[in-house]
């Protein structure tokens, strides 16, 4: 059986490069995003109000107000600084292109998100842990990484794990906010294009909907293993789950 007669299996081999867009919109996002949300928790749970007024005004903003707004205000303001900075700076064509753009919206929005993960497993340690550390005579950044970092891991990692891939899955507004550069399409530019032209709406949506899912699954089967290694010390088998349960 010819496969290529399939429009379904066409699809699939067309929307690959397009996928690869997706794919580096989220691992340009997740190793900057990662570090600065956990900056923005610390900074939640500070006693210092110069320091806490500022993460949570941030984290409110970038969660209260939707991605796709987020988009086209940071394009906007970017492109506002054209004449006056960028082009005499000569990096114009640099700082207002989607591969750039998209990333640092990106990381702005998840990092407000897993800002609120972390505080809220930061918030969750055991008091009786934390004592015992000042006990022993740690200071705080001892405190922190012998006590607070692998227990907030720990916590968070199941609800970070659903940051993760909702973040893969936000790539899909970059392009339908920033300019089309060339043939930079993404997943769902790729498909729509695919539309117009046969209007086999199920046919090609779905082709890019098999994409997303293998990446999440593969995002979750990795985050397990790693979840796994976290909780390495406790006697219970414990892993993300990758299967609904349909009998409790």
């Amino acid at each position: 059986m010819d496969l290529t007669a399939i429009p379904f299996f066409n699809d699939l081999v067309t929307l690959f490069k397009p996928a690869l867009f997706n794919i580096y919109f989220a691992l340009a996002s997740i190793p900057f995003g990662f570090p600065f949300a956990i900056l923005l928790a610390l900074a939640k749970t500070s006693s210092k109000r110069w320091l806490r007024w500022p993460a949570e005004v941030f984290i409110y903003a970038f969660r209260g107000s939707p991605l796709f707004i987020q988009f086209f205000m940071f394009y906007s303001l970017m492109l506002s600084f054209n004449q006056t900075l960028w082009k005499p700076l000569g990096v114009s064509e640099f700082v207002l292109h989607p591969l750039f753009i998209g990333p640092i919206v990106l990381v702005l929005n998840t990092s407000a998100y897993a800002a609120e993960i972390f505080y809220g497993a930061l918030r969750s340690i055991p008091k009786g842990e934390i004592e015992a550390a000042r006990a022993t005579g740690m200071n705080t950044w001892q405190e922190f990484w012998v006590v607070k970092w692998p227990n907030m891991l720990r916590l968070a990692w199941p609800a970070y794990t659903n940051e993760v891939v909702f973040l893969f899955h936000a790539t899909a507004l970059v392009y339908f906010t920033l300019p089309v550069i060339d043939e930079q399409k993404d997943l769902m530019n790729k498909a729509s294009e695919l539309f117009k032209q046969d209007y086999a709406l199920f046919v090609h949506f779905s082709a890019a909907a098999v994409y997303f899912l293998i990446i999440s699954m593969l995002i979750f089967w990795v985050s397990s293993l790693f979840y796994k290694y976290l909780t390495r010390h406790l006697n219970t088998n414990r892993s993300i789950k990758l299967k609904p349960n349909y009998l409790r």
